[in-house]
């Protein structure tokens, strides 16, 4: 599978989530910067963490009238997969790719630590392969991952089964002391109605290196990986 990483002025995990899917997924990855118009054939398009622009007016607000988010979109309109971590999941909202918006976390400060989410179905690429019953811990590193949508929207995501993720306890509890960011009703990801765009706020790519001593993220990557190959 070939992946297209696009890279923002201001992206800093670019290089982090190029690793885990060269190194130790052994994909082919190219990188796509932000005034490309090619997406290069790839197969599936990943938006990075990051700050891009530096997070002026809201985060991912200018970033998504980058060039090459034309592309991007009309590539995920075809059904093309697009995958966006943290920075990448707010230019996702913000370019109506996903429902919702992110908004500031509740307590007006950055927030960098391992937290625990757990899948909510298997019915999605990104979910198929990762164990129901296990609470995956995953780093998160934002200011603005709050997940905010109108109580429509929320009933519509959770019918349609595009709840990704929800923050929980280590034993996989979801409970508000285990909700960082003050996220509704504990949402950690979302993804589309087409189920082909993803976004979610901590960072599985940050977890994916046995250097690291945790490899919980790499479930999402295999999963992927697995589904799409099969």
């Amino acid at each position: 599978m070939k992946f297209g990483v696009v890279i923002f002025p201001g992206s800093n995990c670019d290089q982090d989530m190029i690793y885990v899917l060269r190194k130790i997924m052994e994909q082919e990855v190219v990188e796509l910067w932000h005034k490309d118009h090619n997406l290069q054939g790839c197969d599936f398009i990943v938006l990075p963490g990051g700050f891009s622009y530096g997070d002026y007016l809201r985060s991912g607000a200018i970033a998504r009238f980058s060039p090459i988010m034309k592309e991007v979109m009309e590539f995920a309109d075809k059904g093309g997969y697009v995958f966006g971590v943290c920075n990448g999941f707010q230019i996702l909202c913000e370019a109506g790719m996903v429902p919702g918006a992110l908004l500031h976390n509740t307590e007006r400060k950055f927030i960098c630590k391992n937290v625990h989410i757990k899948a909510q179905h298997a019915g999605t690429l990104i979910t198929a392969g990762v164990p129901q019953d296990k609470a995956l811990k995953i780093p998160i590193a934002h200011g603005e991952g709050n997940y905010f949508a109108d109580a429509e929207t929320l009933k519509k995501i959770n019918a349609n089964g595009q709840v990704l993720f929800r923050y929980c306890d280590e034993n996989g509890n979801i409970t508000p002391e285990s909700n960082p960011n003050g996220a509704i009703e504990n949402i950690a990801g979302v993804c589309n109605a087409g189920k082909n765009v993803f976004g979610m706020m901590p960072h599985p790519e940050r977890a994916a290196d046995p250097n690291l001593s945790n490899t919980d993220g790499k479930f999402l990557f295999q999963s992927l990986l697995s589904m799409v190959t099969s």
